[in-house]
């Protein structure tokens, strides 16, 4: 029972492992994964849960090797159509005693697939389909299923060939003298070795004056396999009757063995045993690797988030930049700035004593609404442009990082392939290269709620009498003003006096008449307080533009904890065993 909870908990965690993105190696996990799953659901669990249940043989081999025949001959019957053209068997059929049919028309082996019942020869119609037939002359305890061939030129088939032999307690695998050392079919031998499942191989078609030599190199290439302890047939080259039966003598040795396993509770309980215990620990060998390949997706997840991340974090740092090192003071901005404080007539008495200033400030700046929606206008196209540029420049950049790897561009063209199912066209809808149609719109509300902000600043800081008169002089817009131009040239080391250029003497403006109103300390507090805010919502903008990266991306989950709840899943499978 412990061994079924902790296999349990296993197929749970694998179930829900995503392999989404395309790593190196996705393809094989996600059929490893597949295959471990099918082994789960077709035989171990099933298995586990019902010991007792009739062993099943499965009948596997190359495609031509005659394994329809050779069933339909140990029955006795044609229960499986033998085909001219190739591939034939191509829906699967599982014979069984009357008395067992309660063990297989249920969902107990290969619940994936959907049941028929006929005792007319076929297996050409769906490979989703399992077709049972009842036959007296298979002994109870034993079902015997004819499956695909394991080299079919039909994907499906092969698929469905692997998964039946994985299901199986027990194989008996079917190869001729012409193609007993093809590679193919000692792929699967090599694995039923690997995973210690009970094979018993056929030599089918062999000519008689060369039997023995072909037989005793067979059974040394079993022994080098580790398969040598496998039953080894042959079945000498003969002609079949008109019912494509061979004659009964030549499959007299395997028919006799397959009854007495059968008759045998103790000989099938060991098949059952032994392939139960090697599909467990081939279960548990094979989690470390898989494992890591869902590790490898969490950790290419993380890379394409960092370096998107990292791509708008340059821009945010960009635009902090320029918002500071006196870029913005130039062209209309520094033009709508003069005009307002008249800076030129300033900077001469800027040596002047303080209240000397003061008043110039005051007869400079006056009552001019339309001179401070000038320069109110100014600074908020000036900052709009400077967002709608590094946010462009940051959508480019994300993109060509995405671009460089094989999963960032599995994602960009996800992520072209849904704008094209939304019917976007031309400007209607931007690639990620591009920024966003809203972008625009956000970053002109995020400059004026920066705006509003500093005004609101001014208002705060100035809410005691003395400040508020001040206030009241100079204009909380006119002050609001000099606290941005202030603020933009806050990373610059302002100059003093004549020194100044025309931009920093801008700056310098602002700041004493700042200073004039609010003292030096209180000055310094609110430019600091600004440009936070700033950042802030530049921040929060950009964040938003970088979201439409992770959007995509999480439309491919990964999660990191699988990896780790694999590990510890196939630990507790292992401490079962």
């Amino acid at each position: 029972m412990a061994l079924i909870t902790a296999l349990m908990k296993l197929r749970g965690v694998l179930a829900g492992s995503q392999l989404s993105l395309e790593v190196v190696g996705a393809d094989e996990a996600r059929q490893q994964q597949k295959a471990m799953l099918d082994q789960l659901d077709d035989y171990l669990l099933p298995r586990l849960v019902q010991l007792e249940a009739p062993i099943l043989a499965v009948v596997g081999g190359s495609t031509g090797a005659g394994k329809s025949t050779l069933v339909n001959t140990v029955i006795g019957k044609v229960v499986s159509e033998p085909g001219v053209l190739r591939p034939t068997t191509r829906s699967p059929v599982l014979i069984h005693h009357p008395a067992d049919a309660d063990w297989f028309v249920g969902d107990r082996v290969l619940p994936g697939m959907a049941r028929t019942s006929s005792d007319e020869p076929g297996g050409m119609e769906d490979a989703g389909q399992l077709r049972l037939v009842a036959a007296d002359s298979v002994p109870r305890g034993l079902a015997i299923l004819d499956a695909p061939d394991i080299d079919s030129v039909v994907e499906a088939n092969r698929d469905l060939a692997t998964q039946l032999l994985a299901a199986a307690d027990l194989w008996l695998f079917v190869t001729t003298a012409a193609r007993y050392s093809d590679a193919v079919p000692w792929e699967f031998l090599q694995s039923a070795s690997d995973r210690s499942t009970a094979v018993a191989v056929v030599l089918d078609r062999a000519p008689s004056e060369t039997i023995d030599d072909i037989t005793g190199h067979l059974a040394q290439m079993l022994l080098e396999r580790g398969l040598g302890e496998s039953p080894l047939f042959s079945i000498q080259e003969t002609v079949v009757d008109g019912n494509g039966m061979l004659p009964q003598q030549s499959v007299a040795s395997i028919k006799d063995w397959l009854v007495d396993l059968a008759a045998d509770a103790e000989a099938r309980a060991s098949v059952v045993r032994r392939t139960l215990q090697g599909a467990v620990s081939a279960m548990v060998k094979k989690t470390p690797p898989f494992a890591a390949a869902v590790r490898a997706q969490a950790e290419t997840a993380v890379e394409l988030r960092t370096s998107v991340e990292s791509a708008y974090d340059q821009g945010v740092k960009d635009i902090a930049k320029a918002c500071q090192d006196g870029t913005l003071l130039r062209g209309e901005v520094l033009a709508r700035w003069q005009e307002f404080v008249g800076t030129g007539e300033l900077l001469k008495g800027l040596q002047s004593n303080a209240g000397r200033l003061r008043d110039r400030l005051k007869s400079s700046l006056g009552n001019k609404p339309a001179e401070t929606r000038d320069v109110s206008d100014a600074i908020q196209s000036g900052l709009e442009s400077l967002l709608r540029e590094h946010g462009a420049a940051a959508a480019e950049r994300a993109e060509k990082v995405w671009e460089a790897t094989a999963p960032g561009r599995q994602l960009l063209a996800a992520a072209e392939a849904d704008r094209a199912a939304n019917g976007a066209e031309g400007n209607g809808g931007r690639s990620l290269g591009a920024m966003s149609e809203e972008f625009p719109a956000a970053a002109s509300r995020t400059v004026r709620e920066w705006q509003t902000f500093v005004l609101d600043l001014v208002r705060s800081e100035g809410a005691d009498k003395k400040s508020t008169a001040r206030i009241l002089e100079y204009g909380v817009n006119g002050l609001g003003l000099s606290l941005m131009v202030v603020v933009f040239a806050s990373g610059t080391g302002i100059p003093k006096g004549a020194q100044a250029s025309a931009g920093a003497g801008s700056a310098v403006v602002g700041k004493r008449l700042l200073e004039a109103v609010f003292g030096d300390k209180a000055v310094q507090g609110m430019v600091d307080r600004a440009r936070e805010d700033l950042d802030g919502k530049v921040h929060a903008l950009m964040d938003a533009e970088f979201a439409r990266y992770l959007a995509v991306l999480d439309q491919h989950p990964v999660d990191a904890e699988t990896a780790r709840q694999l590990t510890e899943a196939a630990r507790a499978v292992e401490d079962c065993t």
